[in-house]
């Protein structure tokens, strides 16, 4: 008889036991992140320092739930970023189910953000609220990006609470393996969000050149 979770519920180590997920801490591993990415415009940059000044307004009226983070940052980040533009889509809520190899463990949830290039998983995205920290999505995304049924090409993802990103990269194969971006945050000087935005143009060049 087979085991029902809810992504929400799952931990690292039932993703490690039940589904082989191994983290790589190879460098080369995860190289999209670290190399430069596209120049941003003084239109983003300025958006950008709108967006920062905003997040922080609305953190003086909490709570600052989910979907106010989708709302006013998640969205526009992705507006600037091309992934509402074609050849791309975006899917919300989007219900997924995974099980591991002997069909006993079934993992499934909703994807917050799915970005498409055709049929192609570019990017799942989770949002969390500013109250939250990063880690509580961790398990909950690479679950989701597990039930991405293409085996060869990279799968792409990124936890925000609003305030923190991480970006996330997944590759299945015979043995799946994921690492992690570092962590960027808006307390940092400066704005963060233009290297958040810088990595996301990245993603997209990957996606409009291997996918």
């Amino acid at each position: 008889m087979s085991q029902t979770i809810r992504a929400s519920d799952i931990s690292l180590n039932h993703l490690r036991t039940q589904f082989g997920l191994q983290l790589t801490k190879d460098s080369q591993f995860f190289q999209e992140w670290q190399v430069e990415g596209p120049d941003i415009t003084d239109f983003d940059k300025r958006f950008l320092d709108r967006m920062k000044e905003d997040y922080f307004n609305l953190l003086e009226y909490p709570p600052l739930l989910e979907d106010t983070v989708k709302m006013a940052i998640l969205g526009p980040l992705l507006h600037l970023a091309g992934f509402y533009s074609y050849p791309f889509h975006t899917k919300s809520e989007y219900s997924v189910k995974v099980s591991n190899r002997d069909g006993d463990v079934i993992v499934e949830g909703k994807i917050d953000v799915l970005v498409l290039k055709d049929q192609f998983w570019v990017m799942v995205i989770e949002s969390k609220q500013a109250a939250f920290s990063i880690e509580a999505g961790l398990a909950q995304i690479l679950a989701y990006m597990l039930a991405n049924k293409n085996q060869d090409k990279p799968c792409f993802g990124m936890i925000t609470t609003g305030g923190s990103f991480v970006f996330i990269k997944l590759v299945k194969g015979n043995t799946p393996q994921y690492a992690l971006s570092r962590v960027f945050e808006l307390r940092n000087p400066g704005n963060e969000l233009y290297t958040v935005l810088s990595v996301l143009k990245r993603l997209e060049q990957v996606a409009l050149n291997e996918l």
